[in-house]
């Protein structure tokens, strides 16, 4: 890819499941970044992109027709007292890395989420009190550079490649707090 080509973010499509996770896999298979033990079908993580569209952005990073990321976000928790807060996830391609996708993504999603009426962003991230194989802390790095700050940490909460793993909350408030705050407004209205 030449450097004058431009990165585009867009709204992911069903029919993006299949690059979107060849960018996954590796993560699932070769690092505690994600918990997940065993890779997604192609059915289900097309049935993970539909659901979260009806009320969240999936949004794609691409570059001259190739996927290099995508980032999403999801219910902190499903009660209805916790609607203007959610859950962000960032993929970026394991070859992509340390070319500012990642910054756009968390970006764009952090537009969209505000413009819905969405005030608080939290990551769940995998820490490690030491880098191994499979993880690092560049997750939290990344995000508190993307202006979150730590709330909690869970001890080896996490088990997986026979080493225990720490969890970390991270949250980033985007808007302003009301007594009368309105409701958010789903994606798929947001989006029409």
């Amino acid at each position: 890819m030449s450097s004058d080509e431009k990165i585009t973010i867009r709204t992911a499509r069903e029919s993006d499941a299949p690059a979107l996770l060849a960018i996954y896999a590796p993560y699932v298979e070769n690092t505690a970044i994600t918990f997940e033990y065993d890779v997604p079908s192609i059915e289900e993580f097309t049935s993970r992109i539909h659901h979260t569209l009806e009320k969240y952005p999936y949004l794609v990073a691409e570059k001259n027709s190739q996927i290099l990321g995508y980032a999403y976000a999801s219910p902190f928790h499903e009660r209805a007292a916790y609607d203007w807060a959610a859950e962000t996830s960032i993929y970026v391609d394991q070859n992509c890395k340390h070319m500012g996708i990642g910054r756009l993504l968390h970006d764009a999603l952090e537009q969209t989420l505000k413009a819905q009426g969405i005030l608080n962003m939290n990551a769940c991230i995998a820490y490690t009190p030491s880098a191994d194989a499979h993880l690092d802390n560049n997750s939290v790095e990344f995000h508190s550079h993307m202006g979150y700050r730590l709330v909690g940490e869970f001890y080896q909460c996490g088990y997986k490649f026979d080493t225990w793993y720490n969890m970390v909350w991270m949250e980033k408030q985007i808007g302003e707090h009301h007594k009368k705050q309105p409701a958010p407004i789903a994606f798929k209205e947001f989006h029409k």
